[in-house]
């Protein structure tokens, strides 16, 4: 039997119909005579929900236990056993109560897919791993319960239902998604009509995505080449020059004006040797395209124009964008250009704009980066020019009588031609072919490989003389301009590599990146090795299958005794093996900069050890023994026989060990929670309680007269540990009254805040300046002149570590009027329809 089908109703927010529309879909193949079941359905007391399911076949739900309470699951066993062709199965990201087979939802889907059952659900696109931060940057929310995203990537259908904000706020008001003491929260907060509008756009673009991705494929499996625009892809073809910022611009422009726009920046580097663009110029237009949304894109052809087209017609490209030519009008001589061959190959699909730029015709600008030799085809063509030049000159002098002066001269302008072409051997080449030539058709007698008048033969020779210097001294000239070329383009990437060394700017996987763009490879690995005998080890890559030692690669550069960068791709000129030395030397530079950090930063933590245990020396040596010495004294007192005390005196000796043992309790306590949280050993047993429940117990070290409670009981529970809570709550409390003044009492309030519940403890000491807020906090601190004798200096310190524990936050801000007020904020248990109670128990408790 085969695997399952997994069809998926995806929507921006609860309450657009996906249930509803899975369960018509239902309906609809029940009448066609499919055999489908309700698996596991969860209506939330929506009267049209429920009423769809009349008609359907229920597979009875199981029931499990949790913590006193009984809760139902979908019963995965019941559902093989019935074994339907269609299984509809609600919430794929809900997670299950502790006991059931599988952790997730999703996981029982599995099983089911595998056993070879379709499957109908549900999910909402915030419950998607990938998009987790981004609601919550959105609605403020945290999603606990999600679903990987490859899991509804491999759904063989989803569909999309959509509802405008406006309209699913009306099906909130008219009561039709939550009962309607629930209906001005849920508009209120979550259901604002930004966060339904971005929520939508968010779940529009994944499916698009997705579209994308299938369409993609579809032309993949049947070799489709014709360009498809079902989307705006606009490709900007770069050079490295300073104009490609200008096109990456403009090109977003471009996609702003169409749906689902998007850029994509392709950089085209021949295969011979260094590329021949600036490395730093690229770098900030890699940075530019990618704030822009965009992709950056290297690809390795010696074409240009077909390198660029295939690129285009490959990502399904509809425009390109390329800039007007930076070639002077002289220079057009030798080819048509880049744009001009694009534009007319690119076919009836693809549209090619030509951007105007400040760098118009005023050169190429760019380090050549072919070496000291010349290109294939400037040798070609000086071969031509050298070979068939004097034949075509010869055959328009036979028809022109120019005398043998001038015929000398136009030969010669040939011969400088091929060598400002060619190189020296093509115009040795014109030279000695061109003398044959006038010697043959030009100096008596005609027609013969001889010469009567010895001046002409004088005349031949000088030409032969000066075409050689002047061949020599062009050739020697190119040679040099090539060399001063490509001296500049080491040079842009040695000052690229300083500068990033000064900076510390590059990471080791950026380094190789930029090594493997710059020599043209196709990956490229730093191996090193303990010593001679050990076996190698990869420090870093970029790129695939890089090489596992240098023996392996196609080029290897070894840096130091034992350790390698290995190349592959192709073999490198000599000529490019300098530049090659100094990235591997800045990569061997980068791999020690990142392990001395790691190892400062354990040294840091060390440090911060060192300090933790030093002021707890400190805090034992002074803050406990005060106490203790008044325990003593006061116990010596008592048992002394040479003094009668009163029954008042013995009283206000016991009540001194009292509160003595008390502030020891608390120091101590204090204490260990600390260096439990230094630790890392809080392990928080989250449930869920009401805030009422707990802060009142938390007031048992203060005075009773000294806090007024406001604290309703409206207010949702949340999800935290009551021991933890509690001692936060004190450390809190106590800290605000001991700074209070006697005739001021201490407010304790809690308020619901969207999801959030904010407990309040405010007061009317001396308050705390801004600078010195965050640092309250810190372990060992005191502000002010609070004596020593008032503590360590930990409350505050613990509050904090418990809350933040406990998935909350803790902050001090100003009273109005004059004080302090300390900010504990909770996460409130979200009762809506998509977090069920009991499953949000269950995560808390396996978390």
């Amino acid at each position: 039997m085969g695997r399952g089908k997994l069809r998926i109703y995806l929507g921006a927010a609860p309450g657009v119909g996906k249930t509803y529309a899975m369960l018509s879909e239902a309906h609809r193949r029940v009448e066609r005579g499919t055999d489908c079941v309700v698996a596991f359905v969860e209506h939330h007391h929506r009267p049209r929900t429920e009423v769809m399911l009349h008609g359907l076949e229920q597979v009875p739900r199981r029931e499990l236990e949790y913590r006193g309470g009984a809760f139902t699951e979908m019963d995965v066993d019941a559902v093989l056993r019935r074994a339907p062709a269609v299984a509809l199965v609600d919430e794929l990201a809900h997670t299950n109560v502790p006991g059931s087979r599988y952790a997730k939802r999703w996981q029982d889907v599995e099983e089911l897919l595998a056993a070879g059952i379709d499957v109908v659900s549900t999910v909402n696109i915030q419950h998607l791993e990938s998009l987790g931060d981004v609601v919550e940057s959105i609605t403020g929310v945290r999603q606990r319960e999600t679903v990987p995203d490859e899991v509804v990537r491999r759904a063989d259908q989803i569909e999309l239902v959509d509802m405008s904000p406006p309209a699913l706020r009306r099906r909130m008001a008219h009561g039709n998604i939550y009962k309607s003491d629930k209906v001005d929260a849920a508009l209120s907060n979550y259901f604002r009509p930004g966060n339904l509008t971005a929520l939508r756009e968010l779940a529009l673009l994944w499916v698009a995505d997705r579209v994308d991705e299938y369409l993609t494929e579809y032309r993949s499996e049947h070799r489709v080449s014709k360009i498809w625009g079902s989307r705006e892809r606009i490709v900007v073809g770069l050079t490295g020059g300073p104009e490609g910022r200008t096109l990456i611009r403009r090109a977003a422009r471009l996609a702003e004006k169409g749906a689902g726009g998007e850029v994509m920046a392709v950089y085209i580097a021949r295969s011979d040797g260094l590329t021949a663009a600036s490395p730093k110029e690229l770098a900030l237009q890699r940075t530019l395209v990618e704030d822009l949304g965009g992709t950056f894109h290297h690809v390795v052809g010696d074409d240009i124009p077909a390198s660029l087209l295939d690129f285009a017609r490959g990502v399904n490209a509809t425009q390109i964008v390329l800039g007007s030519s930076r070639r002077k009008t002289w220079q057009y001589v030798f080819g048509p250009g880049v744009g001009v061959t694009v534009a007319r190959e690119s076919g009836p699909d693809l549209d090619v704009h030509i951007v105007t730029h400040e760098e118009v015709a005023k050169g190429r600008g760019l380090p050549v980066a072919r070496g000291a030799r010349l290109g294939r085809s400037r040798i070609i063509w000086g071969w031509l020019v050298g070979v068939g030049g004097p034949v075509v000159l010869a055959l328009l002098l036979n028809t022109i009588d120019l005398g043998l002066a001038n015929d000398m001269l136009l030969f010669l302008a040939v011969t400088v031609a091929a060598a400002l072409l060619g190189g020296l051997l093509p115009a040795l080449a014109s030279a000695a072919f061109g003398s044959l030539l006038l010697n043959y058709f030009y100096t008596p007698p005609l027609h013969r490989l001889t010469v009567a008048d010895p001046k002409n033969i004088v005349a031949i020779v000088i030409f032969v003389g000066v075409a050689v210097s002047v061949a020599s001294v062009v050739d020697l000239a190119a040679r040099r301009t090539h060399q001063a070329a490509r001296l500049r383009a080491e040079s842009e990437i040695l000052s690229f590599l300083a500068g990033s060394v000064l900076r510390g700017e590059t990471s080791l996987e950026a380094l190789l990146e930029r090594v493997r763009e710059t020599f043209a490879m196709e990956s490229v690995a730093l191996l090193e090795r303990v010593n001679d005998v050990e076996p190698w080890t990869c420090a870093g890559s970029f790129g695939p299958d890089p090489s596992a030692r240098p023996e392996d690669a196609d080029v290897d550069m070894p840096v130091g005794d034992h350790m390698a960068l290995a190349l592959s791709g192709r073999v490198l000129p000599a000529s490019d093996r300098r530049v090659l030395a100094a990235f591997a030397a800045q990569a061997a530079v980068v791999l020690d900069r990142q392990r001395l950090q790691h190892e400062a930063d354990q040294a840091k933590e060390l440090a911060e050890g060192n300090r933790i245990r030093t002021a707890l020396l400190a805090a034992v040596s002074h803050d406990l023994r005060t106490p203790l010495a008044g325990i003593k004294a006061s116990v010596s007192s008592l048992r002394s026989d040479d003094v009668a005390w009163s029954e008042e005196d013995e009283a206000e000796l016991l009540a001194g060990i009292e509160d003595g043992a008390d502030r020891l309790d608390h120091l101590v306590g204090n204490l260990l929670d600390m260096s439990r949280l230094q630790t890392g050993t809080v392990a928080p047993l989250i449930r869920e309680i009401d805030v009422d429940e707990v802060v009142p117990m938390a007031l048992g070290g203060v005075p009773e007269d000294s806090v007024d409670l406001e604290i309703p009981e409206s207010l949702p529970m949340v999800a935290v540990d009551a021991g933890l809570l509690e001692r936060a709550v004190a450390n809190l409390v106590e800290n605000a009254v001991k700074y209070s003044p006697l005739d001021e009492r201490v407010l304790v309030a809690a308020s619901a805040i969207a999801d959030r519940v904010e407990v309040r403890v405010v007061d009317r000491g001396p308050g705390v300046p801004d600078e010195a807020k965050d640092r309250i906090f810190a372990p060992f601190q005191r502000y002010g002149d609070a004596p020593r004798g008032n503590g360590v200096g930990l409350g505050l310190a613990v509050a904090r570590g418990f809350t933040e524990a406990m998935g909350g936050t803790l902050n001090a801000e100003d009273t109005p009027g004059g004080g302090l007020t300390m900010v504990l904020t909770l996460r409130a248990v979200d009762r809506g329809p998509d977090v069920a109670a009991p499953s949000a128990v269950a995560e808390r408790q396996v978390s």
